[in-house]
């Protein structure tokens, strides 16, 4: 019998149709057994009865609990050496898991940071973002994924730097380490580049985009639900520099991977400009 290499944790809300979408590229387009973990907020009936009958692990609360205990909870369950945390609306394309594990066993130790290169159909605000934008639909109805199977290898591209976002994979002794994610950031605005952040003091400085892992998200289908937070501003004041000055000047997001990250020296004007938005940010509270 195939061993399971790694726990997918998928937090869902409300979401079924993209959410078995999602599970269903799993099955399609691994080369390995996987452990699934769900994690059901306000699900219908018609959820965990899909997910019961197609023998899946899941949580579940009656409300929303927000991607950060989500995960947290669904962490609980692993039972796999390796932890991927991906969204409902994000589909596997073919051999995403060898991509990974090839990676994997390359690696020294188990101090790294893995994700997916993300093909979108609509060009993300986020700065510096590595997405690929290819448009095969922007929902359920006009997913043309046959054509997408088709034209993936021309999406494929070299490995780079900067990797903080789902579809993410570190080891779940690394998660244990530093507490999995941080329930300040509930329901999980800039949840993401705190945990990157919290790696980083452990002594995390591989943040590896692998170029031939892919997924295609249909942009932010859960999020767009999610009445915002001023997680940008948590974020400062906890760490004392903005998430744009530590994707830019700590993981170099998007520049080519060339090995270990080192520390950064920022200049004075952007050590200025933190202190600047810090101080500012008193007044927004």
């Amino acid at each position: 019998m195939q061993t399971e290499k790694f726990s997918i944790l998928i937090p869902t809300w409300n979401n079924f149709p993209y959410l078995k979408l999602c599970i269903e590229s799993i099955w399609k387009y691994s080369d390995y057994k996987h452990q699934i973990l769900v994690y059901v907020n306000e699900g219908t009936e018609e959820v965990v009865d899909w997910l019961n009958k197609n023998h899946i692990e899941f949580k579940q609360s009656s409300v929303n609990m927000g991607i950060c205990s989500a995960l947290n909870e669904l962490a609980t369950l692993v039972k796999t050496p390796y932890i991927v945390y991906m969204n409902d609306d994000m589909v596997a394309l073919p051999h995403w898991d060898t991509a990974f594990m090839t990676k994997i066993k390359k690696m020294p130790d188990n101090l790294f940071y893995l994700s997916s290169t993300l093909i979108e159909p609509h060009q993300s605000s986020t700065q510096n973002s590595p997405f690929i934008i290819a448009d095969y639909g922007d929902d359920l109805e006009h997913f043309r994924e046959k054509e997408l199977i088709a034209d993936m290898d021309k999406f494929k591209r070299s490995n780079w730097s900067g990797a903080s976002w789902p579809v993410s994979l570190v080891s779940a002794d690394v998660w244990n380490r530093i507490g999995g994610y941080s329930i300040e950031f509930s329901p999980g605005m800039y949840s993401d580049p705190d945990f990157s952040m919290k790696l980083w003091f452990i002594g995390v400085r591989n943040f590896i985009g692998i170029g031939d892992c892919l997924f295609y998200h249909f942009g932010s289908k859960t999020t767009k639900k999610v009445k915002q937070k001023h997680g940008s501003l948590r974020f400062l004041n906890k760490w004392g520099i903005s998430a744009n000055t530590f994707y830019t000047h700590y993981l170099q997001m998007s520049q080519p991977w060339r090995g270990k990250l080192s520390e950064p020296h920022l200049s004075f004007t952007e050590i200025w400009r933190n202190n600047f938005k810090k101080s500012f940010s008193a007044f927004r509270r």
